[in-house]
């Protein structure tokens, strides 16, 4: 990639990330291209030299949240540490990630409200594999001895359906903070796992 290549990569991911901030505040249906492009201190004309529609940047948006949230449940897997340990890292970064980019993660639960038939096979596959890594972590504490789970899939299923839930109620003016949040989720779960003694 040379530098002009890098610098409008760059600059793409500029305005995904301006984007996120004006979808949060705003709601993706208030949101409009103009907004994003006062975010940025662009024309709208501009924009559009990037992104041909509100959907496409909106979806590139969503893909880049994704995938770094992918990125950094992939390394809690591989860490050296117990399964406890892991669940307990997993559950409080799906949940910071819930929390701070609540109108795109809506997007990523329900994705067939917003994007075309086209984008929705990607975004479904993607979100798969980002849940397959909760599977690894269980079945790795199975293995381990450290969790005790007759069904394991129906077991992340609660864990996402609930974790999922929080960007529907959660509200920063309200009495609990993000990390109370992570803390308290994660401890009630992982009292679903652990194998009792």
């Amino acid at each position: 990639m040379n530098l002009r290549e890098r610098k409008a990569a760059k600059k793409r991911e500029d305005i995904l990330r301006s984007a996120s901030l004006v979808i949060s505040r705003q709601g993706y249906h208030n949101a409009t291209m103009e907004d994003i492009a006062a975010e940025l201190l662009m024309t709208k004309g501009a924009l559009y030299y990037y992104f041909k529609n509100k959907e496409e940047l909106l979806y590139r948006c969503h893909d880049l949240i994704l995938t770094e949230a992918k990125e950094k449940m992939e390394e809690i897997v591989r860490a050296e540490v117990a399964s406890v340990e892991k669940m307990r890292m997993a559950l409080r970064h799906h949940i910071e990630v819930a929390i701070r980019e609540k109108e795109v993660f809506n997007l990523i639960v329900k994705p067939e409200t917003t994007f075309s038939e086209d984008n929705i096979p990607e975004i479904i596959e993607k979100r798969d594999d980002y849940a397959k890594l909760f599977d690894r972590i269980i079945d790795e504490g199975v293995e381990r001895g450290e969790f005790e789970v007759p069904e394991k899939k129906m077991s992340r299923m609660i864990i996402l359906g609930a974790t999922n839930w929080i960007q529907v109620w959660y509200s920063p003016d309200g009495k609990y903070s993000p990390e109370d949040v992570e803390e308290i989720y994660a401890d009630l779960l992982l009292k679903m796992l652990r194998k009792t003694s």
